[in-house]
């Protein structure tokens, strides 16, 4: 499964699969509660492919973020911010991604980026694309 399958739909909280979809509608089921919601096309939907994080040099994907705290915290669940404070969480962040854009990247998009990550490694949906995937381009990079 790879980072595209996967959407945040505004007014929604949590962080969906996309399932289906068909002319004017989309079929997405919870990652923590398995219940599937029809989604309109009035609905702001996001992919989390889509997703990238504002640094002092150039956006970096969030499947590269997720890559980074998966690998920062060995594959297992991190700080849940809804018991953190903000101090913690931006602390964490910038051990992650070091050069985050601190006057664009907020507190709640942190939060956002760390609830999706916790979401993800409790569904086990974070597996390969994490890890090899990065890994595979810098292979191919070195080859040039």
């Amino acid at each position: 499964m790879d980072i595209k399958d996967f959407i945040a739909i505004s007014g929604q909280s949590g962080l969906y699969k996309l399932v289906s979809q068909g002319k004017n509608i989309l079929i997405a089921e919870n990652l923590e509660t398995s219940q599937r919601i029809p989604v309109h096309t009035s609905s702001h939907v996001s992919s989390m492919e889509e997703i990238a994080v504002f640094t002092e040099t150039e956006d970096v994907p969030l499947k590269e973020v997720f890559a980074a705290i998966h690998q920062k915290a060995d594959g297992k669940t991190i700080l849940n911010p809804k018991h953190s404070t903000n101090d913690q969480i931006k602390d964490y962040f910038a051990e992650v991604l070091p050069a985050y854009d601190r006057s664009k990247v907020y507190i709640s998009d942190m939060k956002k980026i760390f609830t999706w990550y916790n979401i993800l490694v409790s569904s086990n949906k974070i597996d390969d694309w994490t890890v090899t995937k990065p890994e595979e381009e810098t292979k191919t990079d070195d080859a040039s």
